[in-house]
C-alpha cells in the first residue's frame, strides 16, 4: 500500500510540473496568405507539450466553422531546452500538408515557432502571441 501511494504522489508530482509548462495556452498563428488564422492550443503531452489546432479564422476575424484541419495536431514531441527554447519537435504545415522538424522560443507573449529542413540549417517560421 505505500509503495501505491507512493507512485501516486509521483506521477500528480509529475503532472503538475508538466502543467506549469510556459508555453501551455492558446496562441494565435500569424496570418497565411489568405488573411485567415488558426488559434493553436499548446499543452503537455507526456514529457513534451504538442499543439492541436483549437479553432480557425477567416481575413476578418470570423470563426471558420467547417475549417477541415479543427482538432488536429499541429505540433509534437516540443521538449524544452531552457531559457524560453523549446525543440526535438515536429510541425505539420496545413496549408501544404508537410510536416518539418521544429523549434521554437518563448519570450513574454511571443511564441516564435520554426520548421526547418537540411538538419534545421535552413529554418522559415513565424511569431504567434498569446490568447490565453
Amino acid at each position: 500500500m505505500r509503495n501505491k501511494i507512493l507512485a501516486i504522489a509521483l506521477v500528480l508530482g509529475g503532472a503538475s510540473a508538466a502543467l506549469a509548462d510556459p508555453a501551455a495556452g492558446v496562441w494565435k498563428t500569424a496570418p497565411g496568405d489568405t488573411g485567415g488564422y488558426l488559434h493553436v492550443s499548446i499543452a503537455p503531452c507526456g514529457s513534451a507539450v504538442c499543439g492541436t489546432i483549437k479553432e480557425a479564422f477567416d481575413k476578418n476575424g470570423s470563426v471558420s466553422p467547417d475549417y477541415e484541419h479543427k482538432g488536429k495536431k499541429m505540433l509534437w514531441d516540443m521538449t524544452s531546452e531552457g531559457g524560453g527554447a523549446y525543440g526535438g519537435g515536429k510541425i505539420w504545415a496545413p496549408d501544404s500538408d508537410k510536416t518539418y522538424k521544429s523549434k521554437m522560443s518563448l519570450s513574454g507573449s511571443k511564441l516564435n515557432v520554426k520548421g526547418c529542413v537540411a538538419g534545421g540549417m535552413i529554418c522559415r517560421g513565424q511569431d504567434w502571441t498569446r490568447v490565453n
